[in-house]
């Protein structure tokens, strides 16, 4: 009797051990998985992230070689202030750096 109850309480002990074995096993597998998802999750924000700049520095370039507005005629000022109003703008709007601006607004006053 003695030898029947030894013989259940090792494959009790062997069974919570294996339960404990896989349980384990089983949570190393979900935390190498969360922390793949992860890593791919930042990626795929990185790479966003990059198209977007990529975007906007392609903008800033295509602004930049793009002909400068054509002067005003003399004796029009009201075409002189509303390119030079023009040209504000897309200097606050980043299109135009300071010294695009400058020289754009030179070139008005200039007459050519």
């Amino acid at each position: 009797m003695i030898a029947r109850r030894r013989g259940v309480a090792r494959r009790a002990v062997g069974l919570a051990a294996g339960t404990a074995v896989m349980a384990g096993t089983a949570g190393a597998v979900r935390h190498h998985q969360d922390q793949k998802y992860a890593a791919q999750d930042a990626a795929a924000q990185q790479q966003a992230l990059e198209q977007e700049e990529l975007a906007q520095y392609r903008a800033q370039q295509a602004a930049a070689t793009a002909p400068a507005p054509a002067p005003a005629q003399a004796g029009t000022g009201q075409d002189l202030n509303s390119q030079l109003m023009q040209l504000a703008k897309l200097h606050d709007s980043g299109v135009l750096n300071d010294e695009e601006f400058a020289q754009a607004k030179a070139k008005l006053l200039a007459g050519g």
